[in-house]
């Protein structure tokens, strides 16, 4: 039996509707018909693209860590130096929960807690929260060797740190419906803290 054709288009908006139901409802409050009825796309066809909820959830990742990496990869190519690029970055970031009305927040961090039972969705958000941090490291690296941010700390760590404070901010973001958690963290952390003190 012919195995159907499959369009790359179904499959991406599938994906991002994904990603724009677990955002609000989360992974378990998100049903299979939910999404399929939003994209337009016939019950049966769902299993073509994917085995499983679970494999879709493990795309649905793949897929928001894909466009995250290229935020940030735009932001960088379009700065003047790495520190100018992350902060480019995370106020796209601050933009977009702003438009959303602070709905949301980041998936890999929403869904972190409530997909730790299941091995293929972990890793998925294991590899986009680690491709993140190597990306935010790489930025810093490059910012100690042009002297705009302090060595006496590694590249990573101030990575952990930044990403760290920043999902914690998120949290508070949501809370207080207000950017403001957010830009402490860039104000604190990047435009001070991770300054070599000659620089301050």
């Amino acid at each position: 039996m012919a195995r159907p054709r499959l369009s790359e288009a179904t499959r991406d908006r599938l994906l991002k509707d994904g990603v724009a139901s677990f955002l609000v409802q989360g992974y378990h409050g998100t049903g299979i018909k939910q999404v399929l009825d939003q994209a337009k796309v016939p019950k049966g066809s769902f299993y073509n693209y994917f085995r499983s909820k679970e494999d879709f959830g493990a795309a649905v990742i793949q897929h928001y860590a894909a466009c995250f990496g290229e935020k940030m990869t735009n932001a960088m190519a379009g700065a003047p130096d790495p520190l100018t690029g992350l902060r480019s970055f995370f106020e796209t970031l601050m933009e977009q929960f702003e438009a959303s009305d602070y709905v949301g927040g980041c998936l890999i961090a929403n869904l972190g807690g409530e997909l730790e039972g299941s091995e293929i969705c972990r890793e998925a958000l294991s590899s986009a929260f680690r491709d993140w941090r190597n990306a935010t490291k790489d930025a810093l690296r490059e910012g100690q060797d042009l002297g705009l941010v302090r060595t006496d700390v590694d590249a990573g760590e101030l990575a952990d740190l930044l990403i760290e404070a920043w999902e914690g901010a998120v949290i508070r973001m949501k809370l207080e419906r207000s950017l403001s958690p957010l830009r402490r963290v860039v104000a604190r952390l990047i435009d001070d803290y991770f300054r070599p003190s000659e620089a301050l």
